[in-house]
């Protein structure tokens, strides 16, 4: 029987939550099942307690982009790779395309960026 879900208030409890978040990956369950809700639940979790403690730094998502290609030492050949077109690599890293949901969902897991990197509000 799974432990029961609780508010994250400390690193322990946020490192357990994230380690049965990530077991999940390999096989997603299915939306509105025990498990789906479950992995959801833990999804939100994660994410109030990221936002408390780990606030991002209001940045572009092209610099998001650059900061993880710089950690993972990639280059615009390697998000021309992944997004399937050299052409629309390139407008994305000059800001001159914006990135679609689909593009967003590829790059946080690929890549490891949070989704609220990548997504730009309107101002």
């Amino acid at each position: 029987m799974a432990r029961q879900i609780s508010i994250i208030r400390d690193e322990a409890g946020y490192a357990s939550a994230m380690a049965e978040y990530e077991a999940f990956f390999d096989k997603e369950p299915v939306l509105g099942s025990e498990s789906g809700d479950r992995f959801e639940l833990l999804g939100l979790l994660l994410a109030k307690y990221e936002e408390e403690h780990f606030p991002m730094p209001k940045t572009s998502s092209v610099e998001a982009i650059r900061f993880a290609m710089d950690r993972r030492g990639l280059g615009q050949s390697d998000l021309a790779e992944l997004l399937g077109s050299r052409s629309r690599a390139s407008e994305i890293l000059s800001g001159r395309r914006e990135l679609t949901l689909p593009q967003i969902r590829l790059l946080s897991k690929a890549w490891g960026i949070p989704v609220q990197a990548l997504i730009v509000e309107a101002a």
